[in-house]
């Protein structure tokens, strides 16, 4: 269990209470710093400086580790909405709208991520038909498709069955 410094006697109870809340849901997803960073896209120096009272943590943050943590969003958005009011500095990093939880909040880098790896995956989609289109085309354009003749060619043409051919029977 990590041994938390007191918090800043400036803090604002309201913000004091957030840091203290972040601390517990800390705690109980039983993640160091560093782990944190990894699970959230946040950095560990971020964390630290959230949770130690030296800065507001953005929306987005706070959310992830209450998801990660089994908490109560609702509860988490009030106590960060109080805090974000009364922190003394004011918010110290753009604050992020909340999109559906599949996508992240727009802005964070766990929502930028799966816009890129989206954006990634319908390029290169886009790219092998366009390849596969690139690839059909010449063969049309020049009036030929697999299996034609060449133009000028004569029809190969076959005699009848009866000419003299033996009966497949």
């Amino acid at each position: 269990m990590t041994r938390w410094q007191p918090l800043p006697a400036t803090l604002p109870r309201e913000a004091r209470q957030l840091v203290e809340h972040l601390r517990v849901l800390k705690g109980r997803t039983g993640l160091s710093l560093a782990g944190l960073a990894r699970r959230t896209a946040y950095s560990k120096s971020s964390w630290q400086r959230y949770l130690s009272g030296d800065r507001l943590p953005p929306r987005g943050a706070a959310q992830m580790l209450s998801r990660l943590a089994g908490g109560d969003q609702t509860r988490m958005l009030a106590l960060w909405e109080l805090a974000q009011q009364t922190w003394p500095q004011g918010p110290s990093e753009p604050t992020a709208e909340v999109v559906p939880e599949s996508a992240g909040p727009v802005g964070s880098p766990v929502g930028q991520r799966r816009w890129r790896t989206a954006a990634v995956a319908a390029s290169a989609v886009a790219a092998v038909l366009a390849a596969g289109l690139l690839w059909a085309l010449p063969r049309r354009a020049s009036g030929r498709s697999v299996g034609a003749r060449p133009v000028g060619a004569r029809p190969v043409r076959r005699p009848p069955r009866w000419c003299g051919q033996p009966s497949r029977s």
